[in-house]
């Protein structure tokens, strides 16, 4: 008889790894712990996780599938270098693409466009939306993100709260939903889902238990959908005290957390191969 098998689908930015600016946003210059840097950019350190979370991350690497789960594009998530075994897979661009060893699988994607072309709005008409109402005062950037969602980089103090509410209204009734994430307002097809990505790869693999982990409210679907899941202490899901059967909210912020977080999958791991 085969051995159980665990897949573990973790949300990455602010989850498992942190920006600069994410790790002075939680973490006591007394009581900092030794980091290591996991994406650099243009010859710049960008992110990071503790060095006990890497050794976690390794460790659990070698008990469970893991698949990095995040709302980053291909090229962006591509930027990472995670220790532990090479993931086999990845789910990236909030689940519009699953990379199998590297590369997307066309007929999942091709599945993810048939979905987006028929239950919500064009991505042309949010984009359009964004570009006419978001003032220039505050936003840096406009992108589209593989032609899937779009987002804008704002200056965080200078956005207007009230927008951000209009907004989310205006996507929700065109199927659309809205996620603030630090200097980032994505908005996303209410189709394209982190969870329907796991969903397939846990079918793939034959997993018998799914863990997920994440902060954000891109990334409910995706706890709701897994067998246990986590989020820390920081992010939209803890602002808005959010909570559902079999979710675990840590205490944890920041690094504390993302180190937490992966001391529960390889617990959870062990506690699956020892049935």
């Amino acid at each position: 008889m085969s051995a159980p098998k665990t897949l573990v689908a973790s949300d990455l930015d602010r989850t498992l790894i942190y920006s600069s600016a994410a790790l002075a946003l939680t973490m006591p210059d007394a009581r900092a712990p030794r980091l290591l840097c996991v994406e650099v950019h243009e010859s710049k350190p960008l992110s990071y996780m503790t060095e006990t979370a890497a050794t976690l991350l390794t460790e659990l690497g070698d008990t469970a599938v893991f698949v990095p789960t995040t709302t980053r594009t291909r090229k962006q998530y591509q930027r990472i270098n995670l220790p532990g075994p090479a993931p086999k897979y990845a789910i990236c661009a909030n689940g519009g693409h699953l990379l199998v060893d590297g590369v997307s699988d066309p007929d999942w994607h091709g599945s993810v466009m048939a979905r987006l072309a028929t239950e919500c709005a064009p991505l042309d008409e949010v984009r359009e939306h964004l570009a006419a109402t978001a003032d220039p005062s505050w936003v840096r950037k406009h992108r589209v993100a593989e032609d899937l969602f779009v987002y804008l980089v704002v200056e965080r103090e200078l956005l207007p709260e009230e927008w951000v509410k209009e907004l989310a209204v205006w996507a929700e009734n065109r199927g659309w939903t809205v996620s603030l994430q630090g200097r980032k307002i994505y908005a996303v097809p209410k189709p394209l889902t982190k969870s329907a990505a796991m969903r397939e790869l846990a079918r793939r693999t034959g997993a018998t238990l799914t863990l997920a982990a994440g902060d954000s409210l891109l990334d409910a679907d995706l706890l709701q959908a897994a067998d246990r899941g986590w989020r820390p202490g920081h992010g939209e899901l803890a602002e808005a005290d959010w909570t559902a059967p079999a979710i675990t909210a840590l205490p944890e912020r920041g690094v504390a957390a993302g180190e937490r977080i992966l001391r529960e999958f390889v617990k959870a791991c062990d506690g699956q191969a020892s049935i």
